[in-house]
């Protein structure tokens, strides 16, 4: 699949479940006091790192990015999709919403405090996502902290109907190892990895474990944080 054709049926998918993926989505962190937990300690660390501005890449209707916001981060939201960019825009008025990819971020080099990619990757062809990381590496600032959340697995779903909307997307389910050598070889340092168990006890259950993974650029540029050389 080239990056054209991955763009294309992202966008054009996510815009004809704008709508209703924000009236059934809507208050699904709530409901998820663990995300939470891990959403407070990213921005904690963004914060005790010098905070600077936050992406939130995939923001979707923005109910992560507005979450963000209210932990104290100065976040806004970047997505492909201008159905759900205008949803997310709607229900936060005031907050900073972009159009763009997360394979060619218009961004400067190094003036992020910290990148969220909450379950926005999911899409990506395997052998597009070190593009993306390099990308991910290139917006953060030395000392900046990056949060992944994606689903556990080997499988690809693909889905052609969401709620009576057509769509055409691939979900893909992937290793918290495999994905964090793709984080070190884009030149970062991970610093957690958490699994937890698929949710099956709120009102909004899941079928895989879900995986995290938070990870920070060095500071100086090809050496370790200890300050040893590679």
């Amino acid at each position: 699949m080239t990056d054209a054709d991955f763009l294309h049926a992202t966008r054009t998918s996510y815009d004809a479940m704008a709508l209703e993926y924000d009236r059934r989505f809507r208050e699904e962190l709530a409901a998820k006091p663990l995300d939470r937990g891990l959403l407070t300690a990213f921005a904690e660390l963004v914060r005790e790192g010098g905070g600077g501005p936050v992406a939130d890449v995939g923001c979707g209707t923005g109910r992560v990015t507005g979450h963000l916001r209210g932990l104290g981060l100065d976040a806004f939201g970047i997505d492909l999709s201008p159905g759900m960019l205008a949803v997310a825009r709607r229900n936060l008025p005031g907050v900073r919403f972009e159009e763009g990819s997360m394979l060619a971020l218009d961004l400067p080099d190094g003036g992020l405090g910290g990148l969220l990619a909450w379950y926005s990757t999911i899409h990506v062809p395997d052998e597009q996502l070190p593009q993306v990381f390099d990308e991910f590496v290139r917006v953060l600032a030395p000392g900046g902290h990056l949060l992944l959340g994606f689903q556990t697995g080997d499988e690809v779903l693909h889905l052609t109907d969401a709620w009576g909307s057509g769509i055409d997307l691939d979900f893909r389910r992937r290793q918290p190892e495999w994905m964090a050598r793709l984080l070190t070889g884009a030149g970062l340092t991970m610093m957690a990895r958490t699994v937890r168990e698929a949710d099956t006890w709120s009102d909004f259950p899941e079928k895989t474990p879900q995986a995290f993974l938070l990870a920070r650029k060095p500071i100086v540029s090809g050496a370790r944080e200890d300050g040893a050389t590679n």
